[in-house]
């Protein structure tokens, strides 16, 4: 659809010349040249010549304001010669010079050229008018001072407010350059914060959960070296994998490593994986409910693990539970992950963790969000729900 134009659009400098150019030639040309048509010959054709000149002269100022034939400030010139010689012929005068007189601030290049070259015109045109001389000869002269010092004073108070406005614009130039250059260093820090951010988060779900894994591991190991080596012997290979995972992650987080996230293939096998290590570490009984068949992009499958994760630590650290409870659900729009267990809860308004706001915000930036219920005595239910649209 085109747009219609607003109305500051039709007042462009090129508009407004265009509408100047129309008055000048129907108040200024058209007006001189009809006075003369019942004069004799020579002053008729003399007069018709002049304004053929002058309106030549400006339509190629106008067409070409750069060409080297006819620069403005030649035209300007010529048009105070011509108005002068127009004030001595029929036809001309104070009318003319009156209608002609924005050409001198319009196409001058400085203020100083258009007050001399106005009153250069404005000189010539009585010089003709007096030497002509005729019954209006007091009110033409008057008409072209008063006309010429009206054109100075309104130029020289367009000139300070266009000055003033120049000066206000390059105050607000330098604001805004100064505004975008804080706004710029604003937006780095506040990517360098998030960036922090991630990282501590990414950190706390992986090394930091690795390594308070590996600290319960050894302390276990430690207490069954003598009554229970074999067990002593599973814990030790729980505690390799796990500083091998976390040296993998350790890799990845340093960009030294492809950030691939868990292994292809279903959810459910790699959420199986991680539930199958918690049974092995801690000894808690888990039962799942995980369909082979929900498949979801990388950014799923990471978030969920990482909430299945954060969940598994808590319990391990804090729960004290007997049995945990994890369920995969699809639904037409989304994805939901189901942790319980049936430990000592906890309440959830006093719970100021660095863990359950991280799973949160990562759920946040996939349009998902996380719901924790618990109470002390009664366990804890952790469920986490990401938005698919429609994603199989």
């Amino acid at each position: 659809m085109k747009e219609r134009p607003r109305p500051y659009d039709r007042l462009s400098p090129r508009t407004l010349h265009r509408w100047y150019s129309a008055a000048w030639v129907l108040l200024g040309l058209f007006p001189s040249a009809i006075a003369v048509e019942n004069e004799p010959g020579a002053p008729k054709w003399a007069t018709l010549a002049l304004l053929t000149v002058l309106a030549s002269g400006y339509a190629t100022v106008r067409r070409f304001p750069d060409n080297s034939v006819l620069r403005p400030q030649a035209f300007l010139a010529l048009l105070a010669l011509g108005l002068g010689a127009m004030g001595g012929l029929p036809g001309g005068g104070a009318a003319l010079f009156i209608v002609s007189l924005p050409q001198f601030w319009l196409l001058a290049t400085d203020l100083r050229a258009s007050v001399i070259l106005s009153g250069a015109a404005a000189a010539a045109t009585v010089v003709g008018t007096v030497l002509r001389g005729d019954e209006y000869l007091v009110r033409n002269l008057v008409a072209v001072v008063v006309g010429y010092a009206a054109s100075v004073l309104i130029g020289l108070l367009i000139h300070r407010l266009l000055a003033d406005g120049e000066a206000r614009a390059g105050v607000l130039g330098a604001a805004l350059e100064d505004t975008q250059a804080r706004l710029a260093e604003a937006h780095r820090r506040q990517g360098a914060a998030n960036e922090r951010e991630r990282m501590a988060r990414e950190i706390h779900d992986t090394l930091a959960q690795g390594f308070a894994s590996i600290v319960v591991l050894a302390e276990a190991a430690r207490s069954t070296v003598s009554s229970d080596p074999e067990r002593t012997v599973r814990q030790l290979v729980s505690i390799e994998q796990t500083a091998r995972e976390n040296f993998t992650e350790a890799r990845i987080l340093v960009g030294s490593a492809p950030q691939d996230g868990p292994g292809p293939g279903p959810l459910a096998d790699t959420l199986r994986r991680t539930l199958d290590r918690f049974t092995q570490d801690t000894g808690v009984s888990v039962e799942a409910e995980l369909p082979s068949d929900i498949v979801c992009d990388p950014q799923t499958r990471i978030a969920l693990l990482r909430c299945t994760q954060e969940s598994l630590a808590n319990i391990r650290k804090h729960a004290a539970a007997g049995t945990v409870g994890v369920v995969l659900t699809r639904l037409p729009h989304a994805i939901e992950l189901e942790i319980t267990d049936d430990g000592q809860g906890f309440v959830v308004e006093d719970s100021r963790g660095f863990g359950l706001n991280g799973m949160r915000e990562r759920l946040a930036e996939l349009g998902g969000d996380l719901t924790v219920t618990s109470s002390l005595g009664d366990g804890t239910r952790v469920l986490a729900t990401i938005h698919t649209d429609g994603q199989h």
